[in-house]
């Protein structure tokens, strides 16, 4: 494996819009995360960004999938890889104004969250506030993650925070995040992922995220 056709496959993932985009303009920025696997022969990567879609109507993990031995579908997303959240939307958005609390529990995996909000406050402010408490019930199970990679291959690297580059002003290759992630995919070297420029997944940091 060599980190140069890694990070091809992501720049052609981005070249078809397929690729992380945490400012994605038709998704809140609420939560993400990131899981390297390989063995000596295989590599895969997982990028998990939750959002608040308007459109979808629901809050929605993302998962983005790469690799060389997927077993099902092709790099970037599928489908099945917009995972909805919000089990009761119709209870706690109000049906008079869309994007608006109505009330009650979030109820996420069945678990019923008790939200610190008013009838009347926007929606994304109300999700935003499920993290950090609630935010491992937002991301993805083993069994979510595992869908389209193999289920014997290794997590070598699992990342909560980085420098996530906006797709349309840098490619991936050019990204020094991704550059050494792709260097620990290849190798297997966990000292090639040393970023030294300071996180921006939080949702503060993409303020026109949403904006469509």
């Amino acid at each position: 494996m060599r980190a140069e056709e890694i990070l091809g496959q992501f720049d052609a993932a981005a070249e078809a819009f397929v690729f992380p985009d945490v400012g994605h303009v038709y998704y809140y920025a609420v939560e993400a995360r990131l899981h390297g696997y390989r063995d000596a022969e295989r590599w895969a990567l997982v990028v998990e960004v939750v959002g608040y879609s308007p459109r979808a109507g629901n809050l929605v993990d993302v998962l983005h999938v790469f690799g060389n031995c997927l077993t099902q579908g092709e790099p970037g997303l599928d489908n099945d890889d917009f995972l909805e959240r919000v089990e009761n939307w119709d209870e706690i958005e109000d049906v008079d104004e869309p994007e608006m609390y109505h009330g009650g529990p979030v109820v996420i995996r069945g678990q019923a969250i008790a939200v610190d909000a008013e009838p009347g406050d926007e929606l994304v402010d109300v999700l935003r506030e499920l993290t950090p408490e609630h935010r491992e019930l937002l991301l993805a199970d083993e069994g979510e993650l595992r869908r389209r990679i193999p289920a014997d291959l290794p997590e070598v690297l699992r990342v909560d925070k980085w420098h996530q580059p906006d797709v349309v002003e840098q490619r991936p290759s050019e990204s020094e995040v991704y550059r050494q992630i792709a260097e620990v995919l290849a190798t297997g070297d966990l000292s090639r992922y040393a970023p030294t420029q300071p996180p921006n997944t939080h949702w503060s940091h993409w303020p026109d995220s949403g904006s469509l």
